[in-house]
This record gives C-alpha cells, sequence and structure tokens, in this order.
C-alpha cells in the first residue's frame, strides 16, 4: 500500500502536467495563428480556421510533469526516460506530418521507431498476463511486438478525432481508467506516467471541446497515443509484469474499431484527406452520414448514420463509447487481479 506522501508526489505530477499545459497552450495558439499553421473547422456553416499543432501544449505539459516525476521519484529515470523518448519520437513524426505532408504508408511506418527506446533500454518484461489464464511467456515474440503495438496505439488515436473533443475527452477517459487500473495493481511506474498525461489532457481538452480554440495536430494525436501505449507496456528492467498491456486494448477499442472499419473499408492505408469526408453538414448545422460508397465506414460515420446530430451531441457519443469500453476495461482489471 501507499503511504500518504506517495499520493502527494503523483498529484504532484499530475498537477505540474495540468498547470504546464494550461499554461503553454495560449502561447502555443497565438504562435500557431500567426504562422498561419491553421485548419478549417468544416464541421462549422463558416468553416472557421482553428490553429493547429496545438498538441504542443500535451507535450510541454508531459515533459515538465516527467522532469518533477525524476526528481521526486529519482530511483524511476530509466522508466521515465524511456516513456518520454517514445512519446517525443512519435510527436517529431506528427510534427513532420504537420508541416510536410507524409504519406500514409511512411507515417505508420516512422511510428515503429518510437518502440524503440523501450526495447533499446530494456524497460518492459516479457510475460504477458491474460485474464483467467495468466502470465503467458513471450520472451522472443514480446519485444518485437512492442513498435507495432506502439504504432498501433498512436495512429488509433489519430484516426479517431473526427470532431471538436472527441480525441482529448476519449483519450482522457481511457488515460483515467488505466490510471485507476495502475493505482489498484499497485503499478507505481504506471501510475507516475498516467498521472502527468492525463493531467496534460485535461487542460488540452478544455482549448480542444467544442467550440475548438485549437487543434491537436498528427503532433499531439500522435504522441498521445504512444504515450497511452508505452505507459502500459513500460516497467523497471528486472521488475514484474505490467499487466496493464490487455486492460489498454479494451479501454482502447472504440479507438481500435473505427481503425479497423476505415482499413478494411478502403482497403489500403489512406489520408482523410485522400477520401470522401464520411460525414456532411446540413444547411441548419447538424451533421449526417454520408452516403457516398468511397467514403470510409468509421464510427462518426456508423453514430450518425440513425440520424442528423449536432457536432456537440455526437461528441457526447463518443465520449460515452469511451465510457462503457472503460468499465469493460476496469472489469478486465478485476479479472487479472484475481488470477494473479
Amino acid at each position: 500500500m501507499y503511504e500518504l506522501y506517495d499520493y502527494i508526489k503523483f498529484l504532484v505530477v499530475l498537477s505540474l502536467g495540468f498547470l504546464a499545459s494550461l499554461a503553454s497552450m495560449p502561447i502555443v495558439i497565438k504562435k500557431m495563428k500567426s504562422l498561419g499553421i491553421v485548419g478549417d473547422d468544416v464541421h462549422k456553416k463558416n468553416q472557421p480556421p482553428v490553429p493547429e499543432m496545438g498538441g504542443i501544449g500535451v507535450l510541454i505539459g508531459l515533459l515538465i510533469s516527467v522532469f518533477a516525476a525524476s526528481i521526486l521519484f529519482p530511483e524511476k529515470v530509466l522508466v521515465l526516460t524511456s516513456f518520454l523518448a517514445t512519446t517525443l519520437i512519435a510527436g517529431f513524426v506528427g510534427a513532420l506530418d504537420d508541416l510536410k505532408t507524409l504519406s500514409p504508408k511512411v507515417k505508420p511506418f516512422l511510428t515503429l521507431f518510437a518502440g524503440l527506446p523501450i526495447f533499446v533500454l530494456g524497460t518492459y518484461n516479457p510475460h504477458l498476463t491474460l485474464p483467467i489464464i495468466g502470465q503467458t511467456r513471450l520472451t522472443i515474440i514480446y519485444p518485437f511486438m512492442i513498435p507495432i503495438a506502439i504504432a498501433v496505439t498512436s495512429n488509433a488515436v489519430n484516426m479517431m478525432d473526427p470532431f471538436n473533443g472527441v480525441m482529448s475527452g476519449t483519450c482522457s477517459i481511457v488515460t483515467l481508467v488505466l490510471l485507476i487500473s495502475a493505482a489498484f495493481l499497485q503499478h507505481t511506474d504506471a501510475i507516475i506516467m498516467y498521472s502527468g498525461l492525463l493531467g496534460s489532457l485535461v487542460a488540452f481538452y478544455y482549448f480542444n471541446k467544442y467550440p475548438a480554440k485549437t487543434f491537436s495536430g498528427d503532433v499531439g494525436s500522435l504522441s498521445i497515443g504512444a504515450a497511452i501505449g508505452a505507459a502500459a507496456i513500460i516497467v523497471p528492467t528486472g521488475g514484474q509484469p505490467s499487466r496493464l498491456e490487455i486492460i489498454a486494448v479494451v479501454a482502447f477499442m472504440p479507438q481500435i474499431m473505427n481503425a479497423f472499419y476505415g482499413l478494411s473499408t478502403i482497403g489500403r492505408l489512406y489520408e482523410r484527406r485522400e477520401v470522401p469526408r464520411p460525414v456532411h453538414l446540413l444547411e441548419d448545422g447538424r451533421l449526417m452520414a454520408s452516403d457516398d460508397e468511397k467514403a470510409p465506414i468509421t464510427l462518426a460515420r456508423m453514430i450518425l448514420a440513425r440520424g442528423p446530430l449536432t457536432e456537440k451531441e455526437a461528441a457526447h457519443l463518443f465520449h460515452g463509447l469511451s465510457i462503457i469500453s472503460g468499465v469493460l476495461a476496469l472489469f478486465t482489471m478485476y479479472l487479472l487481479a484475481v488470477t494473479r
């Protein structure tokens, strides 16, 4: 069990991530606007230009929180270095895509490299734990799965950012669920990492929720997805198995389903700008599913298939799906705890 002092340190990490991101966001937004790095908010009637790359504020929050955590928990420096390096590499790939569009094959390939710090620093345990079954031994396969897992989580988050506040809101819910799971399973390293991420994400959500003052850009979505995946994998060298990997998969199910449906209907890796939009705007400002057969089937299109909704209503349905997946993930966590 943790002492009161431990909980205070966890709270400090979370708070610093929140405050650093909250303080930096107005600066990032102003800078992006001055540089002309903006994108049209296509789900508004007047399509106002909105500053892009707001996810830089999340990275700033993570940098500050990880720096503070390395002081409060000096024995966790290697783990925190692995986590931060993974997140920053994914963020760098995202920044490249934001500034110079990468091909739909190159971007996922480059995000594979984000998983290398975990492999190189050895901050993982290849004994994957499954509900009811218990521990498995994947000594040879597990290391090769790490880059793939980080690429999947980062790109799945990137693909599910259809409306204002959806990416930041759903990822905040996933992170909260994994933070609760880490606390229940006494996984100190994950508590630290998810605390800093949650604080940064909640601050970003304030600026990204409807009506959005900024978009995350790929620099934000790729780094956030990588951070969520990395924190579920990383453990100290020679440490106990994480037990968070399967919980993360369950909590991540809406993102995984959205990516699967989109890729299966198009039949290849693609960029959103290359295909017809799955959702279109009505004259009254509501959103409706596209009837274009060439448009990908996404969760947004499926949600709106029953009838038009406002953007805010549609975003809340996405949050509801993440809450349902979160509850199932917590049940998975309980099964893992009792079958330890």
